[in-house]
């Protein structure tokens, strides 16, 4: 299958391109830019422990230090992973110094790092999206949730590491999830929250590569963010996923794009902002039809993971293309129609207090079908490789079916190990048949 935005096609040499980050998502897209013959050499920056020959010891925020690598070694791409650098500016500081980037301005990355600026742009667009309340003390939380009488869900107006939402199943945990928040449970992300109407439904993540002016999407994933099996215990950044979602269909991909992601991009032009890069939404399926929980600016982690096996060699041209605001010169983007399947091996102790230090023993081989991404990872003095994070390694596979996907994901999850290792195995029980 061929995800198009194009007709004829030139653009110049892509040869050196910098990952800027250091978890899965990252080394997923140096993975994935790496199988275009064309590029020479992938960099990360800083990247974790199973990076080694490619990454670079830069932190993702220190922009005189990317700059000069930049020009040093003249690349031609930068693709920002995290959405922490994007709401700092590091895209704009790149693209003042004439290098080209995938990742939006600090004023496009807003649609993350504050939900309330991006829950008033999509009253603008006429996105569907859930009622919503902004406070700023705790009194002022509680007043509302006591008119409105039933369960919110309460978020962190800022960036929270994809850990700043409590899902409350009763008015008393909604109060107990509030007053944590004004007491510094989010940091600095807290010090406005988000109320929101819960919604009922699936939730499904939708991904449109976008070049400030058009877009073409990814097929739709379906992350699992709470810790348990039977989709309980706390929120995390992702337990695991898969794709592609039968939940959506190209026909009902084509009515998110028209209801949802195209006045997106609309209303960010009529704001003045060029949007170069992902915008991921956050959709739940609701008997009404699909509406936004929220907007992210960056590739998802883990559906980042999930979706890279399926894409073509011909991303990172598309990337470039969105880079330059030309999306037009891009060529066809192939997309593999197997089922793609994700599970994440996380730290005891995740998501409030992961133990660090432990070593990890693999004999995982990656390989067109099967792969290993590191997150929380770094290698000792002695090279040896060791958790140092909550979310540690994620094992991707894929099969002609999701039953064989998973099969082999978990089969693969099997040849590591480490001291507390922790996961799911329910992943993808929606669309597994045992």
């Amino acid at each position: 299958m061929a995800i198009s935005s194009t007709h004829s096609h030139f653009l110049p040499p892509l040869r050196r391109v910098l990952i800027v980050g250091s978890g899965g998502r990252e080394q997923a897209l140096a993975w994935a830019l790496g199988r275009n013959p064309e590029i020479a050499t992938v960099w990360i920056a800083p990247g974790n422990g199973g990076t080694q020959g490619k990454a670079i010891a830069l932190v993702e925020t220190d922009t005189d230090a990317l700059v000069t690598f930049c020009r040093d070694k003249s690349i031609d791409l930068v693709v920002v992973g995290p959405e922490a650098p994007l709401a700092a500016g590091v895209a704009d500081v790149l693209r003042a110094a004439e290098i080209k980037v995938f990742g939006p301005s600090a004023a496009g990355a807003q649609l993350e790092a504050s939900k309330a600026w991006a829950k008033r742009l999509m009253r603008d667009a006429g996105v569907p999206t859930a009622r919503y309340w902004v406070v700023n003390s705790e009194i002022e939380a509680i007043t509302v949730l006591r008119e409105v009488n039933r369960p919110l869900v309460v978020k962190a107006d800022g960036l929270a590491a994809g850990k700043g939402v409590i899902v409350a199943e009763s008015i008393a945990e909604a109060e107990e999830a509030i007053h944590d928040a004004f007491q510094g449970r989010f940091g600095t992300a807290g010090l406005h929250l988000i109320l929101e109407e819960r919604l009922q439904g699936p939730e499904v993540s939708v991904f449109a590569l976008c070049d400030g002016q058009r877009m073409i999407l990814l097929p739709p994933v379906q992350d699992h963010k709470r810790l348990y099996e039977g989709d309980r215990g706390p929120n995390t950044g992702g337990m695991g996923a898969y794709a592609p979602v039968p939940l959506l269909d190209d026909n009902a991909l084509g009515h998110v794009e028209a209801l949802i992601l195209q006045p997106t991009l609309m209303t960010l032009r009529q704001r003045g902002i060029d949007y170069r890069g992902v915008i991921y939404a956050g959709l739940i399926i609701t008997e009404i039809g699909p509406q936004v929980i929220e907007f992210n600016c960056r590739f998802g982690d883990p559906e980042c993971q999930t979706l890279m096996p399926l894409l073509g060699p011909e991303l990172g041209d598309v990337l470039y293309a969105c880079a330059i605001g030309r999306l037009d010169l891009a060529p066809p983007l192939t997309v593999s129609s197997r089922s793609s399947a994700c599970v994440v091996a996380v730290a005891d102790g995740y998501p409030d207090a992961p133990r660090k230090g432990d070593a990890i023993q693999s004999v995982f081989q990656t390989d067109e079908t099967h792969q290993l991404f590191h997150a929380g990872t770094q290698r000792d003095k002695n090279g040896q490789l060791t958790a140092v994070g909550g979310r540690v390694l994620a094992v991707v596979a894929q099969g002609d079916d999701f039953d064989s996907a998973f099969a082999a994901a978990y089969s693969g999850m099997a040849d590591i190990n480490f001291t507390g290792i922790t996961y799911r195995r329910d992943i993808g029980h929606q669309v597994r048949s045992s």
